[in-house]
């Protein structure tokens, strides 16, 4: 499947994902990278409601529940930002809190898995994907600190002392769990670092987010159902626009990047960052240009949306 046929995933996450009956991609997605089959229960209130064009971060807060029942919450960021690390932290660390109000019982707070898509190059490593727990190792022994839990109590005592209060019922019942099993769980995804091969489904889902491209005989889990709820020819012309503007945004901010270091103004420099953005624009607006004409738009409805004169346009 041709790639500009297909929404790109950070976008569609914005704009489309959140709906109940698009569920089915974002499911497909966290079976595939966390290994953990789920239904999601909701999409939590977060920074990806967010409708600016200029909105360079992208987090979508989902509440799912497992194969176990058990409730947990992903937090999925594909954003840019200097001190990047800290944003995620601070990003986990919101939907920590977010969880239980002043008073509330910490039992409440849920295990949050963060995931994170990393559109540009991003740390020093061989792999494409990382994953990171806490834990709280002896410094003479080396052993795993593991947290105890009240032993076994029999279905009456859970019923008086826990009520009808499932979750907590199913945490006494467990013995020990290690504390990895309680704090965040992140998980790095290094697009810039995969080389496609679409061995598996995990490198076919790669490949969709490095490369907006699904196989047409897919049978992976939500690539099957993106396959289709994310063609570019399912969009309005208004949401098609729009659709165009994010990517604009997103070339100017690459070019920018590229041209700052071309240069040799890696210091940050305003007028290196500048000069690297009007470039990234013009070269934006020619490839929006591309695209719409590609849709079928005529040479006067692409100069009025991309900003290039009909003389530019027709030189295209």
């Amino acid at each position: 499947m041709q790639s500009n046929e297909l929404i790109r995933f950070d976008y569609a996450m914005k704009k489309l994902l959140r709906n109940k009956n698009n569920f089915a991609v974002l499911e497909g997605f966290i079976e595939v990278i966390l290994e953990k089959k789920c239904k999601i229960q909701a999409i939590l209130e977060s920074e990806g409601n967010k409708d600016s064009e200029d909105d360079k971060f992208n987090r979508v807060d989902i509440k799912a529940q497992d194969e176990n029942g058990e409730i947990f919450v992903v937090e999925v960021q594909t954003s840019r930002y200097t001190y990047y690390l800290e944003r995620i932290l601070f990003g986990v660390s919101k939907a920590v809190v977010e969880q239980a109000s002043e008073g509330d019982d910490y039992g409440k707070i849920k295990k949050v898995y963060s995931v994170s898509i990393v559109y540009y190059d991003f740390g020093d490593g061989e792999d494409y994907i990382y994953r990171g727990t806490t834990e709280f190792r002896g410094v003479r022994k080396g052993d795993i600190l593991k947290v105890s839990r009240k032993e076994e109590l029999t279905e009456e005592e859970l019923a008086v002392e826990l009520g009808k209060d499932e979750s907590k019922r199913r945490a006494y019942k467990l013995k020990k769990q290690t504390i990895g099993d309680i704090f965040p769980e992140y998980c790095l995804i290094r697009i810039n670092a995969f080389r496609p091969t679409v061995a598996n489904a995990l490198e076919e889902w790669m490949t969709f987010l490095k490369d907006n491209s699904i196989k047409d005989d897919t049978t992976v889990p939500g690539l099957v159902e993106a396959k289709e709820l994310l063609k570019r020819s399912n969009m309005s012309l208004v949401e098609r626009n729009t659709y165009l503007r994010h990517l604009e945004a997103m070339q100017n901010e690459k070019s920018a990047t590229q041209y700052s270091y071309a240069s040799g103004k890696v210091d940050g420099r305003l007028e290196g960052i500048e000069e690297g953005r009007a470039e990234g624009r013009a070269d934006a607006m020619r490839e929006m240009a591309k695209k719409m004409l590609s849709d079928g738009m005529t040479l006067e409805l692409a100069a009025k949306y991309s900003g290039l004169t009909l003389d530019e346009i027709e030189k295209i």
